[in-house]
């Protein structure tokens, strides 16, 4: 018994430790705050169309809604959210007005991301990549090392 609650606790640790390093997965349509407007996602026949402060700006195929978003310090706002859609990762810079939106145009399925300053790397069926001033780039061995 002892043995078990020791592994229990090691696993919750572990669990712990990964969480705080990759943003998790959603499926919320929001409102979300961000320093731009209130962000929303909404079904529109087959597409999802992003709204800000209802104005629409941008709309994107998917069958389900899927998206990575970057919270503040506090957990209170949105500043970046990385959506699948179904013809590849599409990017919403929400810390400037207007927000930036930045279609990735390659299909790949999104299991993790990593949010950098200036970068987003992202983890697919592939390997990992970097998307970056528009960019897309298939990340090889590095001693970089993402938070």
């Amino acid at each position: 018994m002892k043995r078990l609650l020791h592994r229990l606790l090691i696993a919750g640790f572990s669990a712990c430790a990964f969480a705080t390093l990759a943003h998790a997965q959603l499926s919320a349509p929001g409102p979300f705050n961000t320093p731009a407007g209130t962000l929303q996602f909404v079904r529109d026949d087959h597409d999802f169309v992003a709204m800000l402060d209802r104005d629409v700006i941008d709309r994107f195929d998917a069958k389900t809604l899927t998206h990575f978003d970057e919270t503040g310090a506090q957990g209170d706002t949105v500043s970046r959210v990385l959506v699948q859609s179904a013809y590849g990762p599409v990017l919403y810079d929400l810390r400037r007005q207007p927000p930036l939106v930045q279609h990735v145009r390659t299909a790949m399925t999104v299991k993790r991301v990593f949010w950098q300053p200036d970068e987003v790397v992202m983890q697919g069926p592939e390997g990992w990549f970097r998307f970056r001033n528009g960019t897309l780039t298939k990340l090889t061995s590095s001693k970089m090392t993402y938070h």
